[in-house]
């Protein structure tokens, strides 16, 4: 299961005991934000969490300063709390960023020993295989899980555990911007060439082509999606 992309249950309520209720209630807020049950710019109801979840509300106000913190949603004084609704400028930084840490990562993996290459590039073959099968079906949503599987997999090689913390923010607030365009195909097949050349560069272990095509495949990502992007 991908970090950002966590089962919701209000039975783990039972099941947990160790566990602080705020931790488990932003949780269960969090999944439902990424799967897109809670869309940007809507408004969670403080009660109607508590009662869902039979707790009170004070884990859930915990909770959502929690969420506030880490960007995914927003306070308003006399309004309420509601998921982040991100502007352009935001989106644009952040692909910046995430071009910076997929390109670091990408480095990284290309000069892992042959062994944990080997098993990193079985993940990322099955990942581009899925891929390819999904645009072949049209299935955009499982498309996207497996792109984001292929690169949390080269985040992951690098061991470093700040990078992988700092990824996963970043990939969780572009989700916001993400969930609306799920149901369209947006250029999936240059995607896909990407990504296979990526695969390839980690298979010759070659650091520097694999900075550079992952740096390039964020960047080109985001300009995809801008293109995409409706006139305004």
């Amino acid at each position: 299961m991908l970090p950002w992309l966590t089962e919701s249950s209000a039975d783990r309520f039972n099941e947990v005991r160790d566990t602080p209720l705020a931790k488990l209630v932003k949780g269960d807020m969090l999944s439902l934000i990424l799967k897109g049950v809670l869309v940007p710019g809507q408004r969670i109801n403080e009660p109607d969490v508590a009662a869902r979840l039979g707790v009170s509300r004070v884990p859930v106000r915990e909770a959502l300063r929690e969420l506030e913190s880490s960007g995914l949603v927003v306070a308003r004084k006399h309004a309420g709390v509601f998921v982040r609704q991100l502007d352009a400028p935001e989106i644009r930084d952040l692909y910046q960023m995430r071009s910076l840490l997929d390109g670091f990562a990408g480095r990284q993996a290309a000069q892992l020993p042959a062994a944990a290459r080997a098993a990193l590039l079985a993940v990322l073959e099955d990942a581009a295989l899925a891929m390819q099968d999904a645009v072949s079906r049209h299935e955009v949503q499982r498309y996207y899980g497996e792109n984001l599987r292929f690169h949390w997999a080269l985040v992951e090689a690098t061991g470093n555990q700040t990078l992988a913390d700092s990824y996963r923010d970043i990939v969780q607030k572009l989700h916001l911007s993400r969930l609306k365009n799920l149901s369209h195909d947006y250029g999936m097949q240059a995607s896909i060439a990407e990504h296979l050349a990526i695969v390839q560069a980690v298979r010759d272990g070659d650091p520097q082509r694999c900075e550079a095509l992952m740096a390039r495949h964020v960047s080109d990502a985001f300009k995809r999606l801008i293109d995409a992007a409706p006139a305004p």
